[in-house]
């Protein structure tokens, strides 16, 4: 088997189809059914993602801090 496989050409990191379906579980649409907008669902799945991504870096204390002035300001 090893003989038949090939990957002289691969490239780490690429995948061959960069257009995967995927499948959301029924709270996590409803949650985005709640949230959506003109730009779409992908958009905002997008989005999210992103925020998601760039906030999973964030030390701790940068966390609290920002979640404690979301809710001061949502008090206030």
């Amino acid at each position: 088997m090893r003989d038949e496989m090939q990957f002289s050409n691969g490239q780490r990191g690429i995948h061959a189809a960069s257009n995967q379906a995927i499948v959301l579980d029924e709270d996590v649409r409803a949650w985005f059914g709640e949230r959506l907008d003109s730009a779409g669902l992908e958009a905002l799945v997008n989005a999210t993602l992103r925020e998601h991504i760039r906030r999973a870096g964030e030390p701790l204390e940068r966390t609290l801090r920002r979640v404690v002035r979301e809710e001061l300001r949502k008090a206030g």
